[in-house]
Parts: structure tokens; C-alpha cells; sequence
């Protein structure tokens, strides 16, 4: 008898054991496969709702990266990045293997990065037909690699696997871990769907700045007139997906973006957009979204006679999720890398109330804003945040980011210089007072600015320099109030808003600290 080849990968060992194996199924075989298993419902006009059981966001302190000897010495270890020694993964590992065993299984192989000098292949390993279907909507899928070829990136997913917490060394029944060095993503005891978007694009800031490209925890369009290119930098909450989304122009990515020396490329083939309270007037192409056939639906509350979902309905989460193909949008860019950006807008959601709607920022305080990263962490997106929090989150997305974020400032520094883009930043948080007292700029209101910053329209306006902060808020804009442009003047008492103002102030030169010394003094100085 033939003595069997070793399998290729870890992801062989695991699906040669497999007591079926489901590869690279389509979209309306998934459908029936999640249907069969019980794990979600299908709904009017085709989408596919589903629960993700207790876990309804990101779980922070249960994500870990393997400390290997060959990682880069640029890791920003920390909160964002808790260090996992060896043992204690293989420990990990050999658990999730062992339950996988015997089990009926879904593999997706997919690719990321439109871009194809950049592009790395994954492999989706699953218990469940509905993650397997996520990973083939979030990613870009692929013909099945050939055999004994092995993927760049393996996710190995288990969320049936309960662990016991400090007893596995871990901080709880999940675990989240990237071997960056090994290409393998372990998920257990989370069904959120986001862990496995999250945790690929993780990877991908690790690889992809050593490789000199820019990855950025941003969305980005295109004028389909001009051709011009827009970033926009932000949290989740913050209107990545609403502003870029936009029907005046074409979608490369809503989410996660890289930035070459020949320009912008998506890094993922999905959407992943909140849809709590969605308005079809203000978001009409997301909003469709809801009711395509290919949606996946994530923890929407929907009627169980009709099949008609409640958008409005946040009992289980405010972090509610719509999963859906970009190719579906009406409105996408269809090539694989788009142009340099002409401009770049830094969003942020502003708890405090006193950061104006629309501000001109200099590349220098653009390098200070990206390294703080100031919005307010918004309700849902991760466990226990039940209302904004001002907080300050590196490169506008520290939980993903595996380097040092200077590393990435570097990398912008050097964009912004080749191409002259302009820098904004965007206030879509309060007005008029503090979260509880102001009100929300309407996204109908941003958009307008946006669209004024996008057209080049803002060139003749007039400005006037913050004395607190130092940028350039405009008189006027097109279209909009210009009272809404001047945010002291809408608070009843302006002594308070003085007081508030400094404390966010103070605020942002303690979030700076830690880079204030390894920045060029310029940099340094262009904050408050």
C-alpha cells in the first residue's frame, strides 16, 4: 500500500479528518446548508438573518498575537496586541483541532488584496455554513487551491468550542489568536462574524507595511467624472461606510484600503456596514442592501410570520450588521487599483461637542490627528460599550493595527508628500453640547461638506485658525448653515465650552505622549 503524502498545512490535517467536508460551496448552497443546520433564517427579498449568540462584537480581551521568534521587532505589543508565548498556542491549537475532528465542515478558499502584486490566498476553515458564507461575502473568493499547495493565511474557526479561561491561559471560554509568523488565525468560543474580518485584516497590516504599502483602517471612492480619489480615516460609527457609500460616486472599499506607490487597492471583496436605524434616504445604497439576496444579516431583530426586518429594533445590539458582495452596490470602481487620493478626511465622532463639523488640516497636524486617533468608541462595537466614550485609538484603528504606529505615520507621511492630497477632518459627533445635551450633525449635513470638500469647492472660502487646536475652520460652505461651522456659538454658555474644549485638549497631549519624542518636532508641535 502507498504510504500517504503529509499533508501541506494545518488546514489539511484538519480536513482529512473531517467527517465532511463542504469546499468552496456557492452562495445559495450555503443558504441551504445554514438553513438545514438551523443556524439562521431566510428573509424577504433573499437575505440570510442570523445570531451570533452572546457575543454581538469584537471581544478585545480575548484577542492575543503569538509571540515567535521571527516577528518583526516593529510589534506594538499592548492592549491591542497581548502577547501569547508558544506553548500556550499550541495548547490552543491542538484543543481546536482536536474538536474540529469528525465534524462536518465548510472551507472557503479565498483571496485579499484587489491588488495582485499584493494579493494573499485564505483559507476558511468552519464548523458553520453561515461563517463560511461570511468569509466568501468579506473576502474575494478563488478557484480551490491546487493540490499540496498550501494558502498564506489559514483561519481555523470553532465557535461551538467553549475553552475554561486562565485554566488554558486565556482570559475567557474565546480566544482569538494570529500567528502572524505561521499565517494562522485561530477563532473559538465567538460566533461574530466580525472576528474573522477583523483578525485577516490584522494580519494585513502586519505584511503589508513591511512590504513598504500603507494598509489604512479606512474606505475610499472615486469621482466617476474626474477620476479623483478620496480616503476616509475612521472608527467603526464614525460614517466610513455612509460617506464613502455615496451615490454621486464609485465605492473602492468601505472599510479596509492600502495605499501603494501606484495608489489605492481594497484589501477586502465585502461590506460589512452597520444598518441600526439605516435611513433610505440618507444611506439608499445601503439600505437596499437589507433586502438583496446574498445580505447577511447579523443579530437584526425581524418578524418571524412576515420576515420583515426591524432596522430600528436594537434588543439584542446596536451593533447590528449587514454582510453583503461590494460587486452588488450600484455604484462601485471596477478596477483593481485606483488613483492617488486628491484628498483625505479624517472622521471622527466627537462626544465632547466642541470640535467643529469641517476643519483644513496641515500634513503635520494630519500626521498628529492620525497617531491620536480621537473619536468616541460608539455603542455595540465591542463588549460593554453601551454609550460613547471619548477615546483615542492609533491610525484610527489600534485594535488592528500589528506594528508600531509610527510605522504607519511614516508610510502617510511619505503618500501625502508624493501625491499634495489635502487633509480634513470631519466632526460627525456633536453639537451644540456633550453627548446627552447637543445633537448629532446630520448626516445629511456632513455629506453636504464632504461632497463641497470632494468638488473643490472649499478653495475660495474663508478661514479662521482655532486658537486651541490651530487648524482652519472654514466661514461658509456650500449649502450648509453657516452656523452650524461655528460650534462655540451653539453652546447656551460659551465659558462652558471653553472649559470642555481645554479638557478634550489635555486629553489629546496625553494620547500623544507616547509618540511625542519619536516624531519630528513639527509633528509634535502641531497639535493643541
Amino acid at each position: 500500500m502507498a504510504i500517504a503524502e503529509p499533508p501541506t498545512s494545518i488546514s489539511e490535517v484538519v480536513i482529512s479528518n473531517a467527517a465532511e467536508i463542504h469546499r468552496n460551496l456557492s452562495v445559495p448552497a450555503l443558504y441551504e446548508h445554514a438553513v438545514r443546520r438551523g443556524e439562521g433564517k431566510l428573509l424577504q427579498g433573499g437575505t440570510f438573518a442570523v445570531y451570533s449568540g452572546k457575543r454581538t462584537g469584537r471581544s478585545p480581551k480575548d484577542r492575543f498575537v503569538v509571540q515567535t521568534p521571527g516577528l518583526s521587532e516593529d510589534v506594538w505589543w499592548g492592549p491591542q496586541n497581548q502577547p501569547m508565548d508558544v506553548d500556550t498556542f499550541e495548547r490552543v491549537r491542538a484543543k481546536v483541532v482536536r474538536y474540529l475532528k469528525d465534524r462536518e465542515l465548510y472551507v472557503q478558499d479565498c483571496v485579499v488584496a484587489q491588488d495582485p502584486d499584493h494579493r494573499r490566498t485564505v483559507r476558511v476553515v468552519s464548523e458553520q455554513a453561515y461563517h463560511s458564507l461570511f468569509a466568501r461575502t468579506m473576502f474575494i473568493p478563488s478557484e480551490p487551491l491546487g493540490e499540496g499547495v498550501a494558502p498564506k493565511m489559514t483561519i481555523l474557526h470553532a465557535p461551538g468550542l467553549k475553552f475554561e479561561g486562565p485554566e488554558d491561559g486565556l482570559n475567557s471560554d474565546a480566544v482569538i489568536a494570529l500567528n502572524l509568523e505561521e499565517g494562522l488565525i485561530v477563532i473559538a468560543g465567538s460566533a461574530y462574524a466580525g472576528e474573522m474580518k477583523k483578525s485577516v485584516f490584522s494580519a494585513m497590516n502586519y505584511y503589508l507595511p513591511l512590504d513598504g504599502v500603507l494598509s489604512l483602517h479606512s474606505a475610499a471612492n472615486v469621482d466617476p467624472n474626474t477620476g479623483k480619489t478620496a480616503l476616509f480615516f475612521g472608527l467603526s460609527g464614525t460614517g466610513k461606510t455612509t460617506l464613502s457609500t455615496d451615490p454621486e460616486r464609485l465605492l473602492i472599499g468601505d472599510d479596509e484600503e492600502a495605499w501603494t506607490e501606484n495608489g489605492i487597492f481594497n484589501i477586502e471583496g465585502g461590506c460589512y456596514a452597520k444598518v441600526i436605524r439605516l435611513s433610505q434616504q440618507a444611506e439608499p445604497d445601503i439600505f437596499e442592501q437589507t433586502t438583496e439576496f446574498g445580505t447577511i444579516l447579523e443579530n437584526v431583530i425581524f418578524d418571524a410570520h412576515t420576515r420583515e426586518v426591524d432596522l430600528d429594533n436594537d434588543s439584542i445590539t446596536e451593533n447590528t450588521r449587514g454582510s453583503y458582495p461590494l460587486k452588488s452596490l450600484a455604484h462601485v470602481y471596477q478596477q483593481e487599483v485606483a488613483p492617488h487620493p486628491s484628498h483625505v478626511i479624517l472622521l471622527t465622532a466627537d462626544a465632547f461637542g466642541v470640535m467643529p463639523p469641517i476643519a483644513r488640516l496641515t500634513p503635520e497636524q494630519a500626521l498628529y490627528h492620525f497617531l491620536c486617533g480621537y473619536t468616541s468608541k460608539l455603542a455595540g462595537t465591542e463588549q460593554g460599550v453601551t454609550e460613547p466614550q471619548a477615546t483615542f485609538s492609533a491610525c484610527y484603528g489600534a485594535p488592528f493595527m500589528a506594528l508600531n504606529p509610527t510605522v504607519y505615520a511614516e508610510l502617510l507621511e511619505h503618500r501625502l508628500k508624493l501625491t499634495g492630497a489635502q487633509t480634513w477632518l470631519i466632526n460627525t459627533g456633536w453639537v451644540g453640547g456633550s453627548y446627552g445635551v447637543g445633537k448629532r450633525v446630520a448626516i445629511q449635513e456632513t455629506r453636504k461638506m464632504v461632497r463641497a470638500v470632494l468638488n473643490d469647492m472649499m478653495s475660495g472660502v474663508t478661514f479662521r485658525k482655532d486658537p486651541v487646536f490651530g487648524f482652519e475652520v472654514p466661514a461658509t460652505c456650500p449649502g450648509v448653515d453657516s452656523r452650524l461651522l461655528s460650534p462655540r456659538d451653539l453652546w447656551s454658555d460659551a465659558a462652558e465650552y471653553d472649559a470642555k474644549q481645554q479638557l478634550l485638549a489635555d486629553k489629546f497631549r496625553a494620547a500623544f505622549t507616547p509618540f511625542r519624542d519619536i516624531v519630528k518636532p513639527e509633528v509634535a508641535s502641531a497639535g493643541p
